[in-house]
């Protein structure tokens, strides 16, 4: 039903003629994938406007975005940001904030503010808006995201419009927070912050259904208390998001006496002690 009402809104009139740009040529492969190589920092909008600039040749970004997707492998040691693991070495010290949207049963397009800890990858907030976005909109649902919890001396985000409103830079001064922003047309630069958006729509919104703005926002708290306080993460040892976070170990369970602990009707179910 998603698919259909974007279909509808946004579809133009018939075209006999083919869609899209040729198939590049082969060499066209190798130079973007080679330029990848030697710049992992670089974004396909860059990549694209490097080849227009030095081969003269028109590329879309979009055209670099399939091929690199489909040829380029990263070094599995990698150049990756070490900034974001430096300022994340303390509690409350970097926070990362997104926005993404989703969709009601009635098709309405509902945005939705996620706030993390960079250290423990605990969830600190969410926040919902149902209207479009503005600079007064993004301060309030940040601000209802992090109620309670303090106020983080860092704070990372990506290149959205959504972050660069005049309001909101406003309000980070006014906090005292400092602001770093992603590398351009590069989510690995922003990774943590994306992997769990990727989590919160593969494992929850993807099974679920809401009506209105309140019914999202009492699903969405009871994911949070889900994946801080029951969801085991590799990237700290497989512990939970509010043992790293300084709370009690969970008592061991026996094999020979357990139960199942059921999460949002069934949708998950855990083995516990008893």
């Amino acid at each position: 039903m998603v698919r259909r009402k974007y279909r509808n809104v946004f579809r133009s009139q018939p075209c006999r003629r083919k869609l899209g740009q040729p198939d590049p040529s082969p060499e066209l492969f190798h130079l973007a994938v080679e330029i990848k190589t030697r710049n992992p920092l670089f974004g396909c909008p860059r990549i694209a406007s490097q080849l227009a600039r030095v081969f003269g040749i028109e590329v879309d970004k979009d055209l670099v975005r399939r091929v690199l997707a489909k040829h380029y492998r990263p070094d599995a040691r990698g150049s990756g940001p070490s900034w974001l693991p430096r300022l994340g070495t303390g509690s409350n010290r970097l926070w990362s904030a997104d926005l993404f949207c989703c969709e009601s049963v009635l098709l309405k397009t509902h945005w939705v503010m996620v706030v993390m800890d960079q250290l423990s990858r605990r969830i600190v907030g969410f926040a919902v808006q149902v209207i479009a976005l503005d600079g007064t909109a993004v301060c309030r649902m940040f601000n209802v995201s992090m109620f309670g919890a303090g106020v983080p001396r860092h704070l990372s985000t990506d290149n959205a419009p959504y972050f660069r409103f005049n309001q909101w830079c406003a309000n980070l001064r006014i906090l005292g927070i400092d602001h770093f922003r992603s590398v351009p047309g590069a989510p690995t630069t922003h990774p943590f912050i994306e992997q769990l958006v990727g989590t919160i729509r593969r494992e929850f919104l993807d099974h679920t259904l809401f009506w209105k703005e309140t019914d999202l926002t009492r699903k969405l708290a009871a994911f949070v208390d889900y994946y801080n306080r029951d969801r085991a993460h590799a990237v700290v040892h497989g512990r939970t998001p509010a043992e790293a976070s300084g709370a009690p170990a969970p008592i061991f369970a026996d094999f020979r006496s357990y139960g199942w602990k059921s999460c949002f009707g069934g949708l998950f179910r855990l083995p516990s002690a008893t």
